[in-house]
């Protein structure tokens, strides 16, 4: 029996972990390649055209350590957008008034604008509420809309920079990965797997392949189902095409989607058979995130979205975890075996800390979450756990509401 488990260990090392570990090596390089990084253009009578057609919409609730930076970072945009518009989602600190002394005015048709979220209506999450709310402010006149949190910081060139770069990739939505700034340990452990992830897993190479030639769509027999799971944005910085925004459903269509940047992604690619565009692309040298500040807010966070993201699909949630846990953690763990597994383990732990320092310099990331990478992954998969268990007891919990935590399909 001993010698069984002992090839059967071997076999999972040699045959499996470690040609899947090359694998998400060689797929972050291609990845990093593809997901080009946007640098400041140049400002030419053409662009301070063009930048008019943006209309950026900023939803806030209980936003007052970081709205003043938010704010400030849009107004310096060079040259100015048509018009900034926040909105207060009745806010109980001072959002609004920080607002206020920025120059934001209540008056219909200002260029800063300050709307008062209505009351959150059955059915529907805060922010995908309050982001309905500002499309139906903006100007019909802007071609695009660009949603951004109140958490992020912007270069001056950022907007200017992402509109051309959507405009000529014909893009219905371009979405920006930012800057991530960490301050506490949970932060610099935590947040850098998420790029650790989208470049390990995200297919790039097949989305822009399929992207180019909508027509091998059809040829090639994918639906609408398999394409959604090509898709995937960064709720930090979208910027639509506004007619796209429009044929999409807008927010209304995500109205319960606790991960709507996600599903947003996800709706794009599935009509890529149609022509729409998705693009992710490379912002930190234009957009600075702080997303959350300390371990309570990045628990009840990530515990909101974990889960979520994986809509209907229990066995989704479940396979996605396992896969983390074995890739990423089971070869730190296989270590303290002995001598039958010990020269696998070293070599997929090698592979392992070859795509973190990758992801770290790459995204600059903090080093921390370098070093202890096991510990990072530990917690991420406590916070999942916390996620299930929430959404299949009390619910979820961000900014004072609380949702099921059921999500449907967006294809429903």
């Amino acid at each position: 029996m001993q010698g069984f488990f002992h090839l059967l260990s071997q076999l999972l090392s040699w045959g499996v972990l470690i040609p899947l570990l090359a694998l998400c090596f060689v797929h972050c390089l291609i990845n990093m390649r593809l997901l080009r990084r946007l640098k400041p253009t140049s400002l030419g009578e053409a662009e301070k055209n063009r930048i008019q057609d943006v209309s950026v919409l900023v939803p806030a609730r209980n936003e007052e350590r970081r709205i003043r930076d938010c704010l400030a970072s849009l107004i310096a945009q060079e040259p100015s957008v048509r018009e900034i518009i926040l909105l207060d989602d009745q806010s109980s600190d001072e959002t609004a008034l920080i607002a206020q002394e920025l120059g934001f005015s209540e008056e219909p048709g200002a260029r800063l604008r300050l709307l008062r979220g209505k009351e959150l209506p059955e059915g529907w999450v805060g922010k995908n509420w309050a982001c309905h709310q500002l499309s139906l402010a903006a100007s019909s006149e802007s071609h695009h809309l660009l949603f951004t949190d109140a958490d992020t910081i912007h270069g001056p060139s950022c907007v200017r920079s992402a509109l051309e770069r959507s405009v000529s990739e014909r893009a219905d939505l371009l979405s920006l990965w930012p800057d991530q700034v960490t301050g506490s340990w949970s932060e610099k452990l935590v947040i850098p797997l998420g790029y650790l992830l989208f470049m390990a897993f995200h297919p790039f190479p097949l989305l822009r392949f399929l992207q180019e030639q909508p027509g091998r769509v059809a040829r090639w027999g994918f639906t609408r189902a398999r394409l959604a799971m090509f898709g995937a944005a960064n709720g930090q910085f979208l910027l639509f095409n506004h007619s796209s925004y429009k044929t999409l459903g807008g927010h209304e269509a995500l109205k319960d989607h606790l991960v709507e940047d996600i599903a947003f992604g996800r709706l794009v690619a599935s009509r890529t058979g149609e022509g729409m565009r998705l693009i992710n692309a490379d912002g930190i040298d234009l957009l600075k995130c702080r997303m959350y500040s300390g371990f309570p807010e990045l628990w009840e966070g990530f515990s909101k979205n974990l889960r979520p993201v994986f809509e209907e699909s229990h066995v989704g949630f479940a396979l996605f975890g396992l896969v983390i846990f074995s890739i990423f953690l089971l070869p730190f763990l296989l270590m303290a075996l002995g001598k039958t597994t010990f020269q696998a383990s070293v070599i997929a732990v090698i592979l392992i800390m070859g795509i973190r320092l990758l992801i770290t310099m790459r995204f600059r990331t903090s080093w921390l979450g370098f070093i202890a990478h096991p510990f990072a992954v530990i917690l991420a998969l406590l916070i999942a756990l916390n996620s299930w268990r929430l959404c299949q007891t009390t619910g979820v919990s961000w900014k004072g509401r609380n949702y099921s935590g059921k999500t449907r399909s967006i294809l429903d």
